[in-house]
């Protein structure tokens, strides 16, 4: 069983000796130890013997919950994770640019690495429109014509749409958004 520590509580570690909680994390304990600073350790851990139990004040929203929220916001939200994949027909393959002077090398780059920028690019617009969207003190009518500008940007980036694996995970334009 776990044991709810709140801040303030005195305890004795095996190895860190006297320290007292400094405050909490999803999974540890912040404890300023004696000497030692502030370590963190596991809330489960088994060399913590509690020398004084203060419990958690009731009102306060502990680290605990706020970092379970917001994991739980991010995964439902956040499309930084997802995983994309390019598709089977250019893996390996290679971009290669080459000027109409041909006292110019022309530049090879890999097309999984080509295809991961343009992949961050895409989250990166996400995100920007999420900001947008959220914004506190823009207008309503400011937020949808910058949202059409992004749009737009999605619509010149949908040549790319040919690398995706998946094609729900395409850049979608202006026409495709009707």
């Amino acid at each position: 069983m776990e044991r709810i520590l709140g801040v303030g509580s005195r305890i004795n570690h095996n190895r860190f000796g006297e320290g007292i909680v400094a405050g909490t994390k999803l999974g540890n304990y912040r404890i300023s130890f004696f000497g030692k600073g502030i370590i963190e350790v596991p809330k489960d851990s088994e060399e913590i013997e509690i020398l004084e139990l203060l419990a958690p004040e009731e009102r306060m929203i502990s680290t605990d919950d706020v970092e379970t929220t917001l994991i739980g916001i991010l995964r439902k939200w956040s499309d930084l994770s997802e995983v994309v994949h390019i598709a089977d027909k250019w893996k390996k393959g290679t971009l290669v640019i080459k000027s109409y002077d041909d006292s110019v090398k022309p530049k090879e780059v890999p097309l999984d690495t080509f295809f991961h920028k343009i992949v961050m690019l895409r989250d990166r617009l996400r995100v920007l429109e999420q900001k947008i969207n959220a914004h506190a003190v823009l207008t309503d009518s400011e937020k949808v014509d910058m949202q059409q500008y992004i749009t737009r940007i999605y619509g010149s980036l949908t040549t790319f749409n040919v690398l995706f694996k998946n094609s729900s995970q395409v850049f979608v334009g202006e026409k495709g958004k009707e």
